[in-house]
């Protein structure tokens, strides 16, 4: 019964990976003094969980109305996360999740990096996008699985915003190196799942 909440929750927290936000929050963050750095964070998880509830609602008539089933987009889906995987895997930087040399200039002279980048692409990036409106999509008319993985939304929501408050400790704690070594371990962990997914994708095309 709670098996799709579970993996759902699963695979949202490694493919937006919390603890990855906290060496790029920093860096991004810098100079900034602690009341901007709460106001940034708590910012981007507000403009993050009204993408993530827009796309939960609405993510799967989009499909409907384009003509994409399920089965094809699980495809998709398993292959996009799959090259995220690899890149969590090999501790590089994502041209899913990352942003352009054009993009990284551009940053270093925003004031507001709530927005972009951090709630998009470094919170909310395709494979976050594509894993809510699959899972949503398969809830169909269950309203009690549509209302477990809305909460197991929520949660990582509250873990993303609270890995960002306490980026100094876990800097202290985890280090870079740390923090790549657990990325490691998620990626394995979403690799299997992405292909997973293709096979369930294969087999629900074929019938």
């Amino acid at each position: 019964m709670f098996d799709p909440i579970l993996k759902f929750f699963i695979v949202f927290i490694v493919v937006v990976e919390p603890l990855s936000l906290v060496p790029a929050f920093a860096a991004l963050t810098a100079d900034a003094t602690p009341a901007y750095r709460r106001h940034v964070a708590s910012k981007a998880v507000t403009i993050f969980a009204i993408i993530c509830v827009l796309f939960a609602v609405v993510g799967a008539r989009l499909l409907e109305k384009l003509g994409i089933s399920l089965a094809a987009f699980r495809i998709g889906a398993g292959v996009l996360l799959f090259l995220i995987a690899l890149d969590m895997v090999f501790a590089r930087a994502s041209p899913v999740r990352g942003t352009t040399p054009g993009e990284t200039d551009e940053v270093k002279h925003r004031q507001d990096i709530s927005v972009f980048p951090l709630a998009f692409p470094l919170i909310t990036g395709p494979g976050a996008l594509a894993t809510i409106i699959l899972a949503f999509g398969e809830a169909g008319k269950s309203w009690w699985l549509y209302a477990g993985q809305m909460l197991a939304m929520w949660v990582v929501l509250a873990v993303a915003w609270l890995t960002m408050r306490l980026t100094g400790p876990i800097m202290r704690v985890v280090g870079v190196t740390g923090a790549n070594v657990i990325s490691r371990l998620f990626g394995v962990i979403l690799a299997a799942l992405a292909v997973q997914y293709i096979i369930d994708g294969i087999r629900g095309s074929l019938g």
